[in-house]
């Protein structure tokens, strides 16, 4: 995959969306911008999403040549880059988190554990149900300026993935057995079922939920931020 076309409500979410499907970093790409974000009348109806053309560049031929050896750095270059601090991304995030939780009256730690897809933040601390928001709409957003702030100090694109409470992996269970419900629902009645929209990472557990189910199969329709999943026959 070198091209993927993504949708979210500003630009610059559609681009994070692209960059993190193609797995590369904002200069490894050509990003086009196809539709721009609107709000509609008075901001509140016919919400159009932002939609993006991100697509990979391509690979310069490697030149054959002699291994240069590299310079011995200048006294004057070590001089100045001495005291110069060096931004950890994750470091950074961990701290605005805080920041913001503090600011919402909250005392929290920020827990990091790396993964081979990214890295999670376990946030602990008390009254943490003001983070999750409901359905967890503010740790979502919360998560979406979490990873902006950690790749404004990457040289790469980082990924991170924020939870509270093990809030994650309780959705992940309500959505599995929501999606097994509805699919009866589905089988009983013969009609279409159409859930209410979610965000890609819950679409995508109801699609796996069901992926190999012999009598179900599962589309998504609409555009972000109303994109919702279908469940019918096959």
């Amino acid at each position: 995959m070198t091209t993927v076309i993504t949708s979210g409500k500003t630009v610059e979410d559609a681009v994070n969306q692209g960059l993190a499907e193609l797995g590369v970093s904002r200069d490894k790409v050509e990003i086009q911008v196809l539709e721009q974000p609107s709000k509609g009348f008075l901001g509140l109806f016919g919400v159009k999403a932002a939609k993006v053309e991100v697509k990979l560049l391509p690979v310069p031929e490697a030149v054959s040549e002699q291994p240069i050896k590299p310079a011995t750095p200048e006294p004057e270059i070590d001089a100045l880059l001495e005291g110069v601090a060096v931004h950890n991304p994750y470091e950074e995030a961990a701290a605005f988190l805080k920041e913001v939780a503090a600011g919402m009256g909250l005392d929290v730690e920020v827990h990091i554990k790396k993964q081979r897809d990214g890295h999670i933040f376990n946030i602990s601390g008390e009254d943490l149900g003001m983070i999750i928001g409901r359905r967890g709409q503010t740790l979502d957003a919360l998560q979406y300026l979490t990873n902006i702030v950690a790749n404004r100090y990457s040289e790469s694109f980082v990924r991170i993935v924020l939870d509270a409470e093990n809030f994650r992996q309780r959705r992940r269970k309500t959505l599995e057995d929501l999606a097994e419900r509805l699919a009866g629902q589905a089988i009983r009645t013969g009609k279409e079922v159409v859930l209410e929209p979610m965000p890609p990472l819950e679409r995508k557990v109801i699609h796996a939920k069901l992926q190999n189910h012999p009598q179900i199969k599962t589309l998504s329709k609409g555009e972000e931020p109303n994109r919702r999943v279908v469940i019918t026959l096959k």
